[in-house]
């Protein structure tokens, strides 16, 4: 009998922050793998009820709930509604995030800790509570959204550094006390993609976007879709025993010191 090791169908997967971006690449590859997709944001019914419209324009079965990942009533009430609504969540990817570019020197702490709040805190409190019924049911995926800056640091993003270096050991964290449960908790780390955030310094000659274009060995920008193999590998049955790693989606960035010769 042939098993397609990732095939989602039957699955439900709750992608925080899920409306736009890398969060709807990668929610969109799962749906179309078959799984049922439930997103939220924290401000805008009108951004879920887009983002739902254009799910459900592919032909994915999707759900939108708004709330505040950070607030652990809320993401409690919610877990409860989408488990009643839609189904037990069986993947969870912790998207939802926020960067502040502040040199340190000028940072003020309300400022760093409204970033860890969001990007560690948040991922902390989302899994915490569905972990519980992954627990229950002796199975569950959780991936949570780190980045090349869980690795290295730049100037000026010292609170969001800060706050994915801790997710990836968080990440670690979780693995070891929930994997005896069959619960695979692993993170994805996106170089630099081609987004709307990025498109003012994507343009030829701007000086961050030759950096970029240098600096990664694969000679471009990412594509959001680019995450999507990534994000179903870590959300399927192929990672089954695939615990506590960080799956860097980069273009090569993070495997050269310097700029990749342009010899054959």
């Amino acid at each position: 009998m042939s098993i397609n090791l990732f095939d989602l169908t039957g699955k439900t997967a709750l992608i925080t922050g899920g409306v736009h971006g890398l969060g709807m690449a990668m929610a969109k590859g799962l749906g179309h793998a078959g799984a049922k997709i439930v997103v939220n944001d924290h401000s805008s019914q009108e951004a879920v009820d887009n983002a739902i419209a254009e799910y459900k324009a592919e032909g994915i079965e999707a759900y939108g709930y708004l709330f505040d990942v950070t607030d652990e009533t809320a993401v409690i009430a919610a877990i409860n509604k989408i488990e009643k609504e839609v189904g037990p969540i069986d993947i969870l990817i912790n998207n939802a995030g926020i960067i502040k570019r502040t040199p340190i020197i000028e940072m003020e702490v309300a400022d760093f800790e409204a970033v860890i709040k969001v990007d560690l805190t948040g991922p902390f409190i989302v899994s915490k509570n569905v972990a519980k019924g992954m627990i229950e049911r002796r199975a569950g995926k959780i991936i949570n959204m780190c980045s090349m800056m869980s690795e290295l640091g730049r100037d000026s993003v010292s609170a969001y550094a800060s706050a994915k270096g801790g997710l990836k050991m968080l990440t670690k964290n979780m693995a070891t006390e929930w994997a005896k449960f069959n619960i695979q908790i692993n993170g994805i780390g996106p170089g630099y993609f081609a987004t709307s955030q990025t498109a003012p310094i994507r343009v030829n000659g701007h000086p961050f976007n030759e950096f970029i274009m240098g600096r990664t060995p694969a000679g471009r920008w990412g594509d959001p879709d680019d995450l999507q193999g990534a994000a179903i590998f870590l959300s399927s049955k192929a990672s089954d025993f695939v615990n506590g790693h960080i799956v860097y989606v980069d273009g090569g960035i993070l495997a050269t010191i310097g700029k990749p010769s342009n010899e054959d």
